[in-house]
């Protein structure tokens, strides 16, 4: 699953990235520098319910910025600097999106076999 997100890891200030499920478990993460805390040890229920009805945020710190976007599978955050251009960070994201879909079974070449 690294490979679809590459350009955004590989994005100069991004220090991170996070993919959630609807259920709020952790489906991916990978960081570029040490966490203190396992992401995995921590509860995202409630702050994940909490962006319901929301396409996308940009939460801006002292020290650094969140972008979340929702997908068809949960939520993807992306850890960064503030320096960051969230214009590319967005780019990358609706590029990447479309890979994020879950796959739908069946139907593939039903249509062309038709009477």
């Amino acid at each position: 699953m690294r490979e679809l997100f590459n350009d955004i890891l590989n994005t100069d200030g991004v220090t991170g990235i996070m993919l959630f499920d609807i259920n709020a478990d952790l489906l991916f993460k990978e960081f570029s520098m040490v966490v203190n805390e396992a992401p995995e040890q921590r509860d995202w229920r409630f702050f994940l319910d909490s962006l319901e009805g929301m396409r996308e945020t940009d939460l801006v710190f002292e020290k650094g910025r969140i972008y979340i976007r929702k997908t068809e599978i949960g939520y993807l955050m992306v850890l960064m600097a503030l320096y960051v251009p969230i214009a590319m960070i967005r780019l990358n994201c609706d590029i990447l999106l479309p890979s994020l879909q879950p796959s739908k079974s069946g139907r593939k070449f039903g249509r062309f076999f038709k009477k």
